[in-house]
């Protein structure tokens, strides 16, 4: 199985400093695969706001895309479009092409994404789709993969930018003593902060899904 990802910048045109912008995406990417390396090919930029990833697990895939939620700054996000198949590359005299099943089902994902997030569920920022040719436990991993997502992805955009950056915190093992001495707060704080948060839920999903890639 092999996992193609999409991602585009949520609100590109309206970014003050695209370049900055852009920076900090790569320095974010960068960190994440340093705390956790999950990418079998990392997000990387191809044309215009676009950026493209592989990983060999849909679980895999879904936990180094909340760490780069969790880890981004407010007012710059992405969205992702994940495919379920196979993935090649065209020869070119520009480079190699990304093609295959598994991107055309990533560029579905990242369609309904905007669909979603422009009708009724405004925070929606992750979606799952298969190549054809799924075969039936895979159909019902994604449909409930899927059901996730919208819970997760609501639950992470109401958080505010230190709330995600504590949750990220404890994701790689980090104490609560170690984040408050780096927020400047107590300890306590910063329990009462993930626990209003909804942190715990978020954690023990990344739990389950680290448990089911095994």
């Amino acid at each position: 199985m092999v996992i193609a990802v999409l991602a585009d910048i949520v609100g590109s045109r309206r970014l003050d400093d695209r370049s900055a912008a852009q920076q900090i995406l790569d320095d974010t990417i960068a960190r994440v695969e340093a705390d956790l390396p999950l990418a079998t090919r990392p997000l990387t930029p191809t044309v215009g706001d676009e950026q493209q990833g592989v990983y060999r697990d849909l679980g895999e895939a879904m936990i180094s895309l909340l760490m780069i939620q969790l880890r981004l700054p407010d007012g710059i996000g992405f969205r992702f479009g994940i495919g379920v198949g196979e993935v090649s590359a065209v020869e070119s005299v520009h480079g190699e092409l990304a093609d295959g099943p598994g991107w055309y089902a990533a560029r579905a994902a990242i369609d309904t994404v905007h669909s979603r997030e422009g009708r009724a569920i405004p925070r929606a920022r992750t979606w799952i789709v298969g190549a054809p040719g799924q075969d039936e436990v895979m159909e019902s991993t994604i449909a409930a993969s899927n059901a996730y997502l919208l819970v997760r992805d609501e639950l992470v955009g109401a958080m505010s930018e230190r709330e995600r950056r504590l949750t990220y915190g404890r994701l790689i093992g980090r104490s609560q003593h170690e984040l408050a001495e780096e927020e400047g707060i107590s300890q306590p704080s910063v329990s009462k902060s993930l626990r209003s948060a909804g942190a715990a839920a978020l954690l023990e999903g990344v739990s389950a899904l680290r448990g089911g890639a095994a």
